[in-house]
């Protein structure tokens, strides 16, 4: 009767062990304490983390779905501003060109709702590099880059002190480095062909615009032979002298020397900060373009821009509308037209100088009216800027078509003679110019104008109609005489 108890006893410490290393190598479970606050947190949170969470683990179309939600239902959530950023960066992450858009889209709506948050610099950035990624090559359609260089522009002039201004300014110069290489390939091509004309209606609005693109001295280099081979030294000098000056460290800065010297011209001095500018592009890091990497290079979509500046401050200047094309400043560096009025009430002069056209002569025998020159279109092909050629039938004044009144009534009718060379050559009258009465019967009188004789003897003149024949009828006389 008393082991009884002691067996009892034995037992239950048995159990009691056997529970307790039970419990030991049993891991205890963790309380997941997110879930609990999940359920006290604020609706408009919890989609906003859910969105989130979609986004990161690559699910757009859901998160984005999530966000908008969260932008419907809670218009006025502390949420939105982030919601509406997601989304653009949403679009912008996953890739594609629909989906590019939409984010161009999404970060311009939100610059315009939230412009003084200090996401809105982000934003503008984000605009300008989906045009970036979307950038061809420089022979391919430029309309990306153009736009991106809009953006970039847009966003150092609205945030020159952002933290993210360096890289804006950095990607600019690439975007006009790809920009100046399809303007400099299409004038190199019209170079080699012979074509002075287009080709420097290509380079000269290049080396003007975009002085930092890394063959901006060879561009210069060929504008300068083309003027040379046109007879024009004056203008020739003027782009050897930018050689020397502006890209002191050129390849081409030794023979521009010995040209100026050639032309009994003098030669300038290298400006000290393009020596620096150009010292440090040499010395700027730069992948080193091999074999395999040419080769390869062509089956890329996104264009090569390892030559771009790294220094230098890039055009942030808007690309103008209508460029000149040749029209160069005789007397300084840079490719523009000088125009010259006086408050006298003197008529102004614009003087366009083209590849081919002969030097200026002397004087001007337009009495001193106001001339034009034509310039040349980008593609090369011929144009005027102010369009004046008068027709007789259209701009002749009555009075000057009239016989005078004079006491002899035989006595014929007389107009003052034209403007001597109104249209000859390359020059036209400008409109502004205020032209003589008799310089409309310059021009000979067109096929269906009717002409007035007016006999010696004083009679009324009767109008007679000089229309020629049509070719049509020509050619019927020919075969049939009668």
């Amino acid at each position: 009767m008393r082991r009884i108890p002691l067996v009892f006893l034995g037992a239950l410490l048995l159990f009691d062990a056997t529970l307790c290393s039970a419990q030991i190598l049993h891991k205890k479970k963790k309380v997941d304490k997110s879930t609990e606050t999940a359920n006290t947190a604020e609706p408009d949170k919890q989609l906003y983390d859910r969105a989130m969470d979609d986004i990161k683990r690559g699910r757009h179309e859901q998160g984005r779905l999530a966000l908008q939600t969260l932008i419907n239902t809670y218009p006025d959530s502390e949420y939105l501003a982030k919601a509406k950023l997601a989304i653009a960066d949403s679009y912008f992450k996953e890739g594609g060109t629909s989906n590019t858009m939409l984010a161009v889209s999404a970060y311009k709506d939100f610059g315009v709702f939230f412009p003084f948050l200090p996401e809105a610099a982000y934003a503008q950035l984000q605009v300008a590099k989906a045009h970036y990624n979307e950038m061809p090559k420089p022979d391919r359609d430029n309309t990306q880059a153009k736009l991106a260089e809009e953006e970039f522009q847009t966003f150092l002039q609205k945030y020159p002190n952002d933290p993210l201004a360096p890289e804006a300014q950095q990607r600019l110069r690439e975007v006009q480095e790809v920009l100046a290489e399809g303007q400099f390939r299409v004038g190199y091509y019209y170079y080699l062909k012979g074509d002075r004309r287009a080709a420097a209606g290509r380079l000269a609005p290049l080396v003007r615009r975009y002085p930092l693109y890394s063959k901006a001295d060879e561009a210069l280099w060929m504008l300068a032979d083309v003027f040379e081979k046109s007879e024009r030294k004056d203008v020739s000098a003027t782009f050897y002298g930018t050689i020397v000056r502006n890209y002191p460290l050129s390849n081409h800065v030794a023979d521009a020397t010995a040209k100026l010297k050639a032309f009994k011209v003098p030669v300038p001095q290298p400006d000290p900060k393009a020596v620096a500018w150009m010292t440090a592009e040499q010395n700027a890091p730069r992948p080193k373009e091999t074999i395999v990497h040419r080769s390869f290079g062509m089956l890329h979509a996104s264009p090569d821009v390892h030559m771009a500046a790294h220094n230098g401050t890039p055009n942030m200047e808007p690309e103008p509308d209508t460029l000149s094309g040749t029209d160069v400043l005789t007397g300084g560096s840079k490719s523009a037209s000088l125009a010259m009025s006086s408050s006298s009430g003197s008529n102004a002069v614009v003087e366009k100088v083209r590849p081919g056209d002969p030097a200026p002569a002397g004087g001007s025998s337009s009495g001193g009216n106001a001339e034009e020159v034509n310039s040349t279109s980008s593609d090369g092909t011929a144009k005027t800027d102010a369009t004046a050629t008068t027709d007789a039938t259209s701009t002749a004044d009555p009075a000057t078509t009239s016989a005078p009144a004079t006491s002899d009534p035989a006595a014929p009718a007389t107009t003052d003679p034209p403007a001597a060379n109104a249209t000859s050559g390359s020059s036209v009258v400008t409109p502004d110019t205020p032209m003589d009465k008799t310089a409309a019967a310059a021009a000979p009188p067109t096929d269906a104008t009717a002409t007035t004789d007016k006999p010696a003897d004083g009679t009324t003149a009767t109008p007679t109609n000089q229309k020629e024949s049509s070719s049509k009828k020509k050619g019927i006389k020919k075969l049939i005489p009668w």
